[in-house]
């Protein structure tokens, strides 16, 4: 067991090089007395001068409504997406800015580009309609969000603003039990940090942590801070074998390794409000295997693979995966699927995937090409995995660019299975809307009887502001799955669309 370490210690032992101003280069604008933690407050951290920048926006923020404006420094994440003619991906650059508040504040963004006609702040549900003046457009928050700011459509020359409420109460540079990193760039032997039991790495705003945090058969550890996560040559963080382990409020961007996250063979792990980028090849978000008790919760992400992939054996992770809630996310698809669960597991001992919760999300785009690895939620157990008691509740999903809007099949991929799925049962989902025009339509594909889809209901599904449901008026003759193009086969048994009331009817009877 290694040793406590000091914020000296702990940089230290990690060859820890910091470039950047410190905790003096921290700027603060408040209309406060220091005994007042109710009044307006701006907290900004400068990015460092190694790190990469963008140079599409100017972005000032202030305490609003007549605070001083602070310019922020912009960063340079980037993002990834598939040639359907060749299969290449192509890197593209894009922007981002954080901060930290208490109170209102204005934000003002310009487009040094030229020749804006439109701008839109996403997620649509938060309903913000900037305004727009020539080049330059300005809207307020009045709490912690985290956007994505899109000029005359642009995909990726966008600005992402993440935000933060100020921390009341962050740890001292000499807590024993604190690997504390300051703000500037730094680096870590091997590009990699262990972190032991009972440890906290926090990474104060403007600090950049380069490589991976890894969490090895550790308890009641965490990743925290307003800092982040860059680079390196592994996955972001990486928690194998660990119990009760939390990772909040960090960045994550761009790891050498494609993923910002992956879990195996751990328990009660709780990750909140992380934000993260990825532009590699099978760049995943969050990857799941043969885990209990994860929540994700209040997450943005952004990725070039699926954001959340939930699986049971792969590698050397070996186990039923269970017990999963993602909650109040917003993901972005630049590949792949938002969501994505069952793929892999293990056909010698047969594996289940059981009580998964998706709730509360902002689904704001998806892009892939290829048919069998479409929808932004997509259940497809391979590898004799069996899916079971799924809820999907309050799922917004915007008009994306490419894909289905849900999928559910019992597959056997020979790319990744050994053999078919075992099955899908008892989803429901509910309160799921879909407005736009370019999905796909949504398949529902038994493998065959042995291997089928059992009772999926379907409760105010809308489509374009339609409702569908089975007592929808209709031509007689017409599937309720017509009415939208979508397709289920022969070995889907038991599918229901029911309107709200006739859900609550059915529950009460």
């Amino acid at each position: 067991m290694n040793t406590p370490l000091s914020r000296r210690t702990a940089l230290q032992a990690a060859g820890a090089t910091v470039l950047a101003a410190g905790l003096s280069g921290l700027t603060a604008t408040a209309a406060r007395a220091d005994d007042d933690n109710s009044a307006p407050k701006l907290v900004t951290y400068p990015r460092p001068s190694t790190m990469p920048t963008n140079t599409s926006f100017k972005v000032r923020v202030r305490v609003a409504p007549d605070g001083e404006w602070q310019t922020l420094d912009i960063w340079r994440p980037r993002l990834e997406e598939i040639n359907p003619t060749t299969g290449s991906g192509k890197v593209y650059d894009t922007s981002m800015v954080y901060f930290d508040f208490q109170g209102s504040v204005e934000i003002e963004v310009t487009y040094l580009k030229g020749g804006t006609t439109k701008a839109r702040v996403r997620p649509d549900a938060l309903g913000i309609k900037p305004e727009l003046l020539g080049d330059t457009l300005r809207f307020t928050f009045d709490e912690p969000r985290d956007v994505v700011v899109q000029v005359n459509d642009q995909v990726f020359d966008c600005l992402h603003v993440f935000t933060n409420h100020i921390d009341p109460n962050p740890p001292a540079a000499d807590d024993p039990d604190v690997m504390y990193f300051g703000p500037g760039v730094h680096t870590v032997t091997g590009n990699v940090l262990t972190v032991p039991s009972g440890k906290t790495v926090y990474l104060a705003g403007g600090a950049v942590l380069v490589g991976q945090v890894y969490f090895k058969d550790v308890e009641k550890a965490s990743l925290i801070g307003h800092g982040m996560v860059y680079g390196g040559t592994a996955n972001g963080v990486l928690c194998e074998g660990s119990k009760n382990i939390r990772v909040e409020d960090v960045i994550i961007m761009n790891p050498g390794g494609g993923y910002i996250a992956t879990l195996g063979e751990s328990e009660n792990v709780h990750i909140k409000h992380a934000r993260g980028f990825s532009s590699r090849g099978n760049g995943d978000g969050i990857d799941i295997f043969s885990s209990s008790g994860v929540v994700i919760d209040g997450c943005f992400l952004r990725n070039s693979d699926d954001c959340i992939a939930i699986y049971a054996h792969r590698w050397n992770y070996y186990g039923d995966t269970r017990d999963i809630t993602v909650q109040n996310c917003t993901l972005w698809a630049d590949v792949a699927h938002p969501i994505n669960v069952g793929t892999h597991g293990n056909t010698d001992a047969p594996e289940v995937l059981e009580n998964l919760v998706f709730k509360n999300l902002d689904i704001l785009d998806h892009r892939e090409p290829q048919m069998g690895y479409q929808g932004c939620i997509a259940l497809n157990p391979g590898d004799s995995n069996l899916i079971k008691n799924v809820l999907i509740e309050d799922v917004r999903i915007e008009d994306f660019r490419w894909g289905q809007v849900i999928h559910m099949r019992i597959m056997y991929n020979t790319k990744y299975n050994t053999s078919v799925g075992r099955g899908i049962e008892d989803v429901y989902v509910k309160n799921l809307t879909y407005t736009g025009t370019h999905a796909n339509p949504s398949l529902f594909l038994g493998y065959d009887a042995d291997h089928a889809i059992k009772n999926v209901t379907f409760e105010n599904l809308v489509i374009n502001g339609t409702v569908i449901a089975d007592s929808m008026k209709k031509p007689k003759w017409y599937l309720t799955t017509d009415t939208v193009q979508w397709y289920y086969n022969e070995h889907v048994l038991n599918l229901k669309f029911l309107t709200t009331a006739e859900a609550e009817a059915a529950a009460a009877s």
